[in-house]
């Protein structure tokens, strides 16, 4: 039960109730909120019953027995490592930025620490037969490495401006040391520069062309979506150039014989 592994945490640092009172009241006074304050009474009351402590009260009780907040989140049920499932069961229809965040830095993941030197690059493999070592690291080394300085953004559900080059529901990593239009020459629609751009009212992904001072995002010639033209600096900022794309390839909600359907141009 929650409330007798709170008893045990603090009976193992050996101090009293009337001990976390005062501890609380600095945390409440430095904090200018009476919310962090734990009483001796409300202590007392938590671990002998089911009652769910308040935010801020949990806030004070993780500083105060130096357990990660995390943790005592666990107690209770509450497991922030499923944020990013929900996230995946409730897509959104706009195209926005998303969010890399590790909720318990210390926990580890599995890493390839040597790659069998016998693999062919050129052959397509499974990451399982090419890692000779795996080894494990914090979560949070990954997360802090930033090799590419890379954000990562999310093409949305009704977002069609480049398909079918890039497909709703894609995940692009971008390089945010990329915040204008590069003077690149290309020969083919794979080789065209590819910019995630922050609007007044959302994102885009797209290509573009800065026209005078209006920057044109262009569709693909098979997507059903118009050009768009904003005012470049004011109503449109580049965040950067997609560096790579994860997307499906098939859909799981239509049957393999229905035909393929696009929304009207718009």
């Amino acid at each position: 039960m929650p409330n007798e592994q709170l008893k045990e945490l603090r009976l193992r640092l050996g101090i009293t109730t009337r001990d976390v009172a005062e501890l609380s009241q600095k945390i409440a006074s430095a904090e200018h909120n009476p919310e962090y304050q734990i009483s001796n009474a409300w202590l007392t009351q938590i671990e002998n019953s089911d009652s769910v402590p308040s935010i801020f009260k949990l806030y004070s009780l993780s500083a105060i027995y130096r357990t990660k907040f995390t943790d005592l989140l666990l107690l209770y049920g509450l497991d922030l490592q499923k944020l990013g499932l929900h996230q995946l069961a409730s897509p959104l229809p706009y195209t926005h930025l998303a969010e890399l965040e590790v909720c318990d830095a210390d926990r580890t993941v599995s890493f390839p620490v040597r790659f069998d030197r016998s693999f062919d690059l050129d052959n397509t493999n499974l990451l399982s037969r090419m890692v000779e070592l795996w080894g494990e690291v914090p979560i949070a080394l990954i997360q802090h490495l930033d090799i590419r300085h890379s954000q990562y953004g999310y093409v949305g559900l009704q977002d069609f401006t480049l398909y079918p080059l890039l497909r709703p529901g894609s995940f692009v990593q971008i390089d945010s040391r990329v915040r204008k239009m590069q003077p690149l020459r290309w020969r083919t629609e794979f080789d065209r520069p590819i910019y995630f751009v922050e609007l007044r009212d959302g994102y885009a992904c797209s290509w573009c062309d800065l026209l005078d001072d209006q920057l044109l995002l262009l569709p693909h010639p098979l997507s059903p979506c118009s050009v768009r033209k904003f005012k470049y600096g004011t109503d449109a900022e580049i965040v950067g150039q997609v560096a790579a794309v994860a997307m499906r390839l098939t859909d799981l909600h239509e049957s393999t014989d229905a035909s393929a359907k696009l929304p009207r141009r718009v």
